[in-house]
């Protein structure tokens, strides 16, 4: 279920830490999905090595895992030694050197990805009072043990779809990171800076943030609420406010498309200047973009899950199936059925499609 609640900031429940941690560092341990991100996980833990430097002692301290340590590929080719299992973290979560906090780093075909004794640690974590946190893809595990319900989470943009039709019952943000009691989730990639940002945040305060910003040649934190993509006036070089609004009312009302003569009248301009503001900025009508939004929306949703074709369509806003797929063959050169099938979809951006094979299938 994808809501627009706003971000609240929660107590902090991961542990009770303040001058004690001299003696007793914050035990943090990162487990590794074969195919994770790298970017992801280093900027994690770059942020606890710089937080030790710049507080000139052991205040973090980390280990590495998965299922039964060992190497493990990431996505990008490289690999990370792990030295902890899944077994040996199950033991020592009755241990001294029990964790403060999980951090699972998950990436790509996670919606496949299935491991029962990860499952149960997850849920022996919880209830041990070990906070758990997603980074990236990872809010599918998290939803799998059971440790997402009644949480609000957020996870990559490109799995939001098909994350929030799989559990209609997680409340799933697009923002950047996402804290809600002892779960922790974040859509990755520099992202987990900022969340790990946060983390070091609630435990020393701002003026050690900034010392860490310093040594990683960081501008700014950004706030965990700030959306995942970027700002239309990035993505498409648009800086009308006018053309903006329409845009952020089009990527709301995908399900129940609007007319144009609503969108225009929402910004109290009429149809033919809405259509003659897209066609100057953008290269091509309204009605086309919004097209546009419905099938990478769909695009994701074959991809990424089960999902009877006709009820993407309806899903996605089309009035009939066959409508649906005249449409997607147009754009991707492939029917529904065969991305389903697993076919690769060409790397075509929408902005490289003429403006006339677009209205052709408006």
């Amino acid at each position: 279920m994808t809501t627009q609640q706003p971000y609240q900031s929660s107590s902090f429940e991961v542990r009770n830490v303040s001058k004690d941690l001299v003696h007793e560092p914050f035990i943090v341990v990162f487990y590794l999905v074969p195919d994770f991100t790298m970017l992801a996980f280093s900027s994690a833990v770059e942020v606890l090595r710089l937080a030790n430097r710049v507080l000139g002692y052991e205040a973090y301290r980390w280990r590495v895992a998965s299922e039964s340590g060992g190497a493990v590929q990431a996505i990008c080719g490289l690999s990370a030694v792990t030295n902890s299992s899944i077994s040996s973290e199950r033991r020592r979560l009755f241990e001294e050197c029990r964790p403060s906090m999980v951090v699972i780093c998950a990436d790509q075909d996670v919606e496949s990805y299935s491991n029962k004794s990860l499952e149960a640690w997850l849920r022996e974590c919880r209830h041990c009072g070990v906070a758990v946190s997603g980074i990236g893809t990872a809010s599918y595990i998290l939803a799998k043990a059971g440790l997402l319900n009644d949480k609000y989470c957020t996870i990559h943009w490109e799995k939001l779809p098909g994350f929030s039709e799989r559990y209609l019952e997680v409340p799933v943000n697009a923002v950047i990171f996402q804290v809600d009691g002892n779960v922790w989730t974040c859509a990755g990639g520099s992202a987990s800076l900022d969340m790990m940002l946060h983390l070091v945040q609630q435990h020393f305060g701002d003026e050690t943030v900034a010392g860490i910003c310093e040594q990683a040649i960081v501008e700014r934190v950004r706030a965990p609420n700030e959306r995942q993509r970027l700002p239309l006036s990035q993505k498409h070089g648009v800086l009308n406010q006018i053309m903006i609004k329409i845009i952020e009312q089009m990527e709301h009302h995908l399900v129940e498309p609007l007319s144009i003569e609503k969108l225009a009248r929402s910004v109290k301009r009429s149809r033919r200047q809405v259509e003659r503001l897209f066609r100057s900025e953008l290269g091509r009508s309204p009605l086309s973009y919004y097209r546009e939004l419905r099938l990478e929306r769909a695009r994701m949703l074959l991809t990424q899950s089960a999902v009877p074709i006709v009820d993407i369509a309806v899903a996605c806003g089309f009035i009939s199936a066959s409508h649906f797929s005249k449409s997607f063959r147009e754009i991707y050169g492939m029917a529904p059925q065969e991305v389903r099938r697993g076919r690769r979809i060409p790397k075509q951006l929408f902005l490289d499609i003429t403006m006339n094979d677009l209205d052709e299938v408006a």
